[in-house]
C-alpha cells in the first residue's frame, strides 16, 4: 500500500539520519515550546510527548517486484558491457517471473502478520550482529563536534564535564517523554507552533501522525533512541546480542586504557551535580596510574568470534561483575592524553585511536582529546544515526550556549572522588594476557593500512549550484564519478545511504549514484573535452541532477531495490531454499561490492565525519556541500590512492563550475 507521504518532502526527509557508515545528515534546528534554562534535570519540557507519534507512523512499504527488478537493471546498466547486461537482464526477468514472485508473496504475507515493525528491521539487525569482522573500520563511524565557539570552553575537563552533564539531561528528558519529537515541517508556520502542539498532544497516539500530516508535518521514527543509553553489543559466537539495562546509573570512563566508573545519577534518579562530575573527572585525569599493560578495550576491536571466546574465558576467570558494570554503563567517555595536529590526525584518532582507550561495543563513546577536540564513535547495529545526530546537535547547543561548568569553576570541595570513583581491575591469566597482546597486534596491523586524506574546493558551493537549479548532492556525487573515471577509467558500484525514518522501524535505503546519466556526463567531461558545447554540458548536468533527485525521492519513500532484494534473499536463506541465479550472478556481487561508499554530512554541530572503505579496494568518502565551498574526506587501503583520487575530484569540480559559468573547458 502506498504511503500518503508526499514526494516533495522526501528529499529533505533523507537528511534525517546516517547511513550504513555515516551519512545523509542535516536535521533542522529544534523548536522547543518550553526550554527551562535554569533546570538542571531536563533539556526541555516538550508539550508533545516524545513518542506521541510512534504508534501511528506509516509502515515501510515493500516495493512491487517488477519495480525492484526495473530499478536493479537500471543501476546495473552503467556497470556492465552489452553482453554482460543481456545475461543479467535475462536472469533478473527469470527471477521476477519465477522464484522471486513466490518469495515476494511470502515476504508480503510475513509483513502483514508483523505490523508492529518493518520488513527490513529484523534482517538488518541480523546482518549487523552476524558480521564476524571487527567493528573497527568495518562498522563503527565517528562524527566530531565543532569546537566550542568560546575557546576557553574547549579545555578537556570543562568540555568533558559539560558534555557528560548534557548527555544525562538528554537521557532524563527522553525517558520522561519530554524530548521534542523529531518532525519534518513542510509548513512550519502552521505545524511548528505552540498552538498546534497544544492541539496535537490531545489527539490519540493512534491517530496523531494523521493530524500532523494534515498540516504537512512528518514525524520520524524514534524507536532506536532507547538503545542510545545503557546499551552494549555483546560478542557471541555466530551472532552477537544487544544488551540494555536502563536501571544502571553509572558512567564508564577510559584513560590510558584503564577503566573507571562512578554514578552520574543518584538512587532517586536525580542528576549528580555538575561540580561532583567535574571533581570525579579531574580525579581521573590526575590519576598517576600508568597506562594499562593489558588494556581490555582492545578486545572489542577483535574478530567477533575470537572476542566472544575471550570474553567467556574472562567471565570464567571471575570477571562477570565487572563486565556487567561495563555493559550497563550509561555510555563511555574516553579521555585521551594526546592533542590533535590536524583534521587527518583527528579523523584517525576518532575512527580508531590506539585501540586501547576505547570500548567499541558501547552504543556510543564520547572521545575528548587533551586539547578539547570532541567526537562520538558509535556502534552501528542498533540504529542509523537519527538518534546520534539529534543527540549530538542537542549536546553541542547545550554545551556551547548553556554550559553548566565554566573555566575556573571549582570542583565540589566536599566530594570524596577517591571513594566515589572506582577503577576496574580484571583477573587475567597468561592465556588472556596473550589474547590481549594478539588483539593489539591485529589492531595495529589493521589500522596501519588505512590512509585518510581531505580536500576542500573553495571556488563554489551550494549557493551557486542552487542558482543554477542543480542539486548540490547530485553535483557532489557526480564529481566522485568523474574523479574515479579520471583516475581509473571506470564506472564502479557506488553506495549512498538514505534514511527511511519517515516510516515505523525504517532503517535505510540505498541511492545508487552511478547511472547512465552520470556515466555519459563524466565521459563527456573527462574523456571527450572540447567535443561538446557548453550548453550541451550544462544540459547533461541538469539531466544528472534531475535523475539523482528522482532516485533520492524513491529511496526515501522505501522505493529502492537494495533492501527488497536483500530481504528476499534473507527469506530464502531462512527457509533453506537454494538461491536463485540472480544472487549468484557476478553482476549482483559486483554491484554490492561498493568501491565508492559515500555519505554527506552537514550539521551546525558536526565538524568532520569519517569511516573506512567497505571493501579492500574501495574508498570511504564523507562530504559536505556548504554555501561557498565543498569538503571531502576520503579513506583508502593500499590498493587505492585516496590523495590522488581527491585531486581528481577537485579537478572535476573545477570543470563543472567552469561550465556553469558558461566557459569552455581548457
Amino acid at each position: 500500500m502506498a504511503s500518503p507521504i508526499p514526494m516533495q518532502c522526501v528529499a529533505s526527509l533523507r537528511k534525517s539520519g546516517i547511513n550504513l557508515r555515516t551519512a545523509a545528515l542535516g536535521l533542522h534546528k529544534r523548536h522547543y515550546s518550553s526550554k527551562k534554562e535554569s533546570s538542571t534535570e531536563y533539556l526541555s519540557q516538550s508539550v508533545v510527548p516524545s513518542m506521541h507519534y510512534q504508534k501511528s507512523l506509516p509502515r515501510l512499504p515493500i516495493p512491487k517486484l517488477d519495480d525492484t527488478v526495473r530499478r536493479y537493471l537500471a543501476s546495473q546498466r552503467p556497470l556492465l558491457d552489452d553482453d554482460q547486461f543481456k545475461t543479467t537482464e535475462k536472469i533478473a526477468q527469470d527471477f521476477q517471473n519465477g522464484v522471486g514472485k513466490q518469495l515476494h508473496e511470502d515476504l508480503v504475507a510475513q509483513d502483514k502478520s508483523n505490523k508492529h515493525t518493518s520488513y527490513i528491521s529484523g534482517p538488518w539487525f541480523d546482518m549487523y550482529l552476524s558480521a564476524r569482522d571487527s567493528v573497527v573500520l568495518n562498522s563503527n563511524p565517528f562524527m566530531s563536534f565543532n569546537p566550542d565557539p568560546k575557546t576557553e570552553y574547549n579545555d578537556q575537563l570543562v568540555r568533558a564535564t559539560n558534555m557528560v552533564c548534557s548527555a544525562v539531561r538528554f537521557m532524563k528528558t527522553l525517558r520522561a517523554g519530554l524530548l521534542e519529537p523529531e518532525v519534518f515541517h513542510l509548513n512550519p508556520a502552521k505545524s511548528d507552533t505552540d498552538g498546534f502542539k497544544r492541539f496535537i498532544r490531545w489527539v490519540p497516539s493512534s491517530l496523531s501522525w494523521y493530524g500532523a500530516y494534515m498540516v504537512n508535518a512528518y514525524p520520524l521514527d524514534l524507536s532506536p533512541f532507547f538503545r542510545l543509553f545503557n546499551s552494549t553489543r555483546i560478542p557471541k559466537r555466530r551472532v552477537d546480542e544487544l544488551f540494555t539495562d536502563d536501571k544502571a546509573r553509572h558512567l564508564l570512563v577510559m584513560r590510558k586504557g584503564n577503566m573507571y566508573v562512578f554514578d552520574i545519577v543518584d538512587r532517586d534518579g536525580n542528576f549528580v551535580t555538575p561540580a561532583e562530575i567535574q571533581s570525579h573527572l579531574k580525579y581521573i585525569l590526575s590519576d598517576p596510574t600508568p597506562a594499562a599493560l593489558f588494556p581490555l578495550g582492545v578486545l572489542t576491536s577483535e574478530n567477533r568470534d575470537v572476542w566472544a571466546g575471550l570474553r567467556d574465558k574472562l567471565i570464567a576467570a571471575g570477571n562477570a561483575e565487572d563486565f556487567q558494570i561495563v555493559d550497563s554503563a550509561l555510555f563511555c567517555l574516553s579521555l585521551d592524553d594526546e592533542g590533535m595536529r590536524d583534521g587527518i590526525h583527528l579523523s584517525h584518532n576518532m575512527t580508531h585511536g590506539d585501540g586501547c582507550n576505547r570500548w567499541f561495543d558501547k552504543s556510543f563513546t564520547f572521545i575528548l582529546t587533551q586539547d578539547g577536540q570532541a567526537a562520538i564513535n558509535f556502534e552501528h547495529s542498533w540504529g542509523d544515526g537519527l538518534a546520534l545526530l539529534t543527540f549530538q546537535n542537542e549536546i553541542f547547543e547545550e554545551t556551547s550556549e548553556r554550559p553548566l561548568v565554566h573555566p575556573g569553576s571549582a570542583a565540589a570541595a566536599a566530594v570524596d572522588s577517591a571513594s566515589a570513583v572506582r577503577r576496574l581491575q580484571f583477573n587475567l591469566d597468561s592465556e588472556l594476557e596473550n589474547g590481549i597482546k594478539k588483539a593489539k597486534e591485529n589492531f595495529d596491523s589493521l589500522v596501519s593500512t588505512l590512509t585518510i586524506d581531505a580536500m576542500e574546493f573553495k571556488k563554489g558551493g551550494k549557493a551557486l549550484l542552487k542558482k543554477s537549479k542543480l542539486s548540490p548532492d547530485a553535483v557532489a556525487q557526480l564529481a566522485l564519478q568523474m574523479g574515479f573515471l579520471r583516475q581509473y577509467g571506470q564506472t564502479v558500484a557506488t553506495y549512498e545511504s538514505c534514511s527511511t525514518a519517515a516510516f515505523r522501524h525504517g532503517r535505510t535505503e540505498t541511492i545508487r549514484p552511478a547511472t547512465i546519466h552520470t556515466q555519459r556526463c563524466a565521459r563527456a567531461f573527462v574523456l571527450q573535452p572540447g567535443r561538446h558545447r557548453v550548453e550541451q554540458l550544462q544540459a547533461m548536468l541538469s539531466e544528472c541532477s534531475k535523475y539523482h533527485g528522482q532516485l533520492t525521492k524513491e529511496a526515501a519513500m522505501g522505493q529502492g531495490f537494495d533492501r527488497h532484494l536483500f530481504a528476499l534473499r534473507y527469506l530464502a536463506n531462512s527457509k533453506s531454499e537454494p538461491l536463485h541465479s540472480l544472487y549468484t550472478d557476478p553482476a549482483y556481487a559486483a554491484i554490492n561490492h561498493n568501491i565508492l561508499s559515500t555519505s554527506t554530512l552537514t550539521s551546525p554541530a558536526v565538524n568532520l565525519g569519517g569511516f573506512a572503505p567497505v571493501v579492500p579496494d574501495g574508498f570511504g568518502v564523507g562530504y559536505g556541500v556548504h554555501d561557498d565551498w565543498i569538503r571531502y574526506t576520503g579513506s583508502s587501503y593500499p590498493t587505492r590512492n585516496v590523495h590522488e583520487f581527491l585531486q581528481c575530484v577537485h579537478k572535476s569540480l573545477e570543470d563543472i563550475f567552469t561550465v556553469l559559468e558558461g566557459k569552455t573547458l581548457g
